[in-house]
């Protein structure tokens, strides 16, 4: 009997110590989807497409060493269009902040990144290395991209209190 009753105290403690509580959790929200394109080309993944890029690659810029790659797959949209998905893998550094662009109590980090893009030109490889920026904001409710800069210039931006999606970033070269 004593058993029983045991059994049945090791049960509740356990379904007990499931309780969650939605309100004490973090929304995590770091998804890009970044597309990019010219005047002339809505496409300038599609490598089948002239004028568009064949290859491309990363490097954290933060990284410990001077060659440090970041994956960033290329995906393709039902529609054909393509575009890189970078979830995470560039180092992030953290700047200290309770201004505007960051309310609260929380920190921001960043991210830089060199993106090579290669391009066929006169039947040669031509590669630009670009910059790429990811800022994050840091609250005790939300971990979620703040900002995107490619080159040095503003590409994306969302306030604090958006909810959480996949962020598109599209780029004109």
């Amino acid at each position: 009997m004593r058993n029983i009753v045991f059994g049945i105290l090791i049960v509740l403690g356990a379904l007990l110590s499931c309780k969650s509580d939605d309100e004490s959790l973090q929304r995590i929200d770091q998804v890009l989807n970044i597309y990019m394109k010219s005047n002339t080309n809505p496409d300038l993944l599609n490598s089948k497409k002239t004028g568009s890029f064949t290859s491309y690659f990363a490097n954290d810029s933060l990284g410990d060493r001077n060659v440090s790659p970041v994956t960033i797959p290329l995906r393709m949209r039902p529609d054909s269009t393509f575009y890189m998905e970078y979830i995470a893998g560039a180092k992030r550094k953290r700047r200290d902040s309770t201004g505007p662009d960051n309310p609260g109590t929380g920190n921001s980090y960043y991210s830089v990144m060199a993106l090579g893009l290669i391009k066929r030109v006169n039947d040669k490889p031509d590669t630009i290395i670009d910059r790429l920026r990811i800022e994050y904001r840091k609250t005790p409710t939300v971990f979620q991209v703040s900002k995107v800069y490619y080159n040095d210039v503003l590409q994306f931006s969302k306030e604090a209190d958006q909810p959480n999606s996949i962020n598109v970033v599209t780029i004109t070269k």
